[in-house]
């Protein structure tokens, strides 16, 4: 009785979002509703705290994550005004006129640059044009779009979707990144292979000449992001990864252009911007870089910065608590303020990068909100660990295999691997304690799913097609998509349940 009423919340989030259809900040406040209700009348009884704790917990990690959001959108916004990012995206297409190389350049390096810098969407909505731009078909650009910008999401938006993670979970940011990273690479190697593929429908080039191509993208991106989430942490793995492997990727490709292959560009074959204006417009992704190194890479400095830390809690075992100097938000206003001042930019620039960055945060804080209110409620009430119990009971050692397919799905009805992430990672992990499987291992292979989920969230979709003239035709994208969203968590299961069995054993818990 109680398992069925704990799935109540549950059902309802997935009926609003997929059957009516509405937001996920609507369906997250019924969702959250429901569970309130369910949780006075047959979980807790109802009192000032089941009903103030939850809530509050929910609007200080919401303030913590869009404190995240908001600087690396300002950068973004910034980044747009002053020519930045479209310096950039001329700089890539202009470095070969072989369409796999201009995919994997703008479609994978500059895609997952941008889910690194802003995410939510961001890359999508940028690269798709440039794709239309590069001379790819509407459809071809934006699944090229889609396909490249999944394996950065599990750091995306400088590690957002990792914050809720680790809160849910209590693991070693260190260690959890890097889980999550070497998980990622034995996967998304597919994606690149996929992004050369879509580039080339029906070529005669050879498919080990694609696929040599493919696959150092991939050691380029993959292998300096896991150094990177080993030594840092969450903030710079895809961010760092795909501006170490892309800017290897174009020095590489300049200087066959320069032997004389692959000459001109798309378009009209026009020079490279020149290197200072490269710089400039790298110059605040730079200065995140290099903060963030120091920072976490100095341990004096990193503990001074730790020490100094907002806490709160109540009655009830409610709390919270944040180290705002070490917080990456912080790191990222910093750099955006910097920035602006080195490049002697008006105060206008600046102010109207914030100001549009700062329309756009409501309708993201009110899903965040909603769904993170959902999410603390079942967990105080006991729901999560119920249906933990239940799932490790009917999967047992089996779990890892179906745990990325779960993050999948949870990216899929709410949009947002953050969301899915915020869901279902605290249920990830204790239903993996249950069964006796590394708790680590299911919280990377949540990540990891959530990630793959972006290839099928509805307002990625939406928002490439309505930057490339494909409005109406989103149910067509997704049936392109869907089959490597379920290949892409497919293979991360098989990856987890083979790392559980083998290489840790089924009862490693530590």
């Amino acid at each position: 009785m109680q398992i069925a009423l704990a799935l109540v919340p549950i059902a309802l989030l997935l009926a609003l979002l997929i059957g009516a259809r509405w937001s996920a900040a609507s369906a997250g406040a019924v969702a959250a509703g429901a569970a309130i209700v369910v949780t006075a009348f047959w979980f807790e009884s109802p009192t000032i705290y089941t009903i103030a704790g939850p809530f509050l917990e929910a609007l200080f990690q919401s303030a913590t994550i869009l404190w995240i959001i908001f600087p690396a959108l300002c950068i973004h916004e910034f980044q747009v005004r002053n020519g930045g990012t479209a310096l950039f995206g001329r700089a890539l297409a202009g470095l070969s006129n072989d369409p796999r190389m201009v995919a994997l350049l703008i479609a994978w390096f500059f895609v997952c640059f941008l889910e690194g810098a802003a995410g939510f969407g961001t890359p999508i909505a940028l690269a798709a044009p440039l794709l239309v731009t590069a001379g790819f078909s509407p459809q071809v650009a934006l699944l090229l779009a889609i396909v490249g910008n999944a394996a950065a999401v599990p750091f995306g938006a400088i590690g957002t979707p990792m914050a809720p993670l680790l809160a849910e979970t209590g693991l070693d940011p260190n260690a959890l990144s890097l889980s999550v990273a070497l998980l990622n690479a034995s996967v998304g190697w597919i994606m690149v292979l996929m992004v050369v593929r879509i580039a080339t429908p029906g070529s005669v080039i050879p498919f080990w000449s694609s696929l040599g191509w493919a696959l150092g993208a991939a050691a380029l991106f993959f292998v300096p992001s896991a150094l990177l989430a080993w030594t840092t942490g969450p903030e710079l793995p895809s961010l760092g990864a795909a501006l170490i492997g892309g800017g290897a990727f174009a020095v590489f490709l300049s200087r066959l252009r320069g032997g004389g292959r692959g000459r001109g560009t798309i378009e009209d074959r026009a020079q490279l911007p020149s290197s200072s204006g490269l710089l400039r417009a790298a110059l605040p992704y730079l200065v995140v870089v290099g903060l963030i190194l120091i920072t976490r890479l100095v341990p004096p400095l990193s503990q001074a910065l730790r020490a100094v830390e907002i806490h709160w809690s109540m009655e009830g075992g409610y709390a919270g608590s944040v180290a705002p100097l070490y917080h990456p938000g912080t790191v990222l206003m910093l750099a955006f303020l910097f920035s602006g001042m080195l490049q002697r930019e008006t105060r206008v620039l600046i102010s109207g990068a914030a100001r549009d960055a700062a329309r756009r945060l409501p309708r993201v804080a009110l899903a965040l909100l909603a769904v993170l209110t959902l999410a603390r409620t079942m967990v105080h009430a006991g729901m999560i660990e119920l249906l933990a119990a239940a799932t490790a009971q009917a999967f047992g050692n089996a779990l890892p295999l179906v745990a990325p397919l779960l993050g999948t799905l949870g990216a899929f009805v709410t949009g947002s691997g953050t969301a899915s992430n915020i869901l279902l990672g605290g249920f990830q992990a204790s239903a993996a304690e249950r069964a006796g499987i590394l708790p680590m291992l299911a919280a990377a292979a949540q990540a990891v799913g959530a990630a793959a989920g972006n290839l099928v969230a509805p307002h990625n979709i939406v928002a490439g097609a309505a930057t490339v003239g494909l409005v109406g035709k989103e149910g067509e994208i997704l049936h392109r998509t869907l089959p490597l969203a379920l290949l892409y968590a497919g293979a991360a299961g098989v990856v987890s349940l083979f790392a559980s069995l083998v290489l840790f054993g089924t009862g490693a818990l530590s």
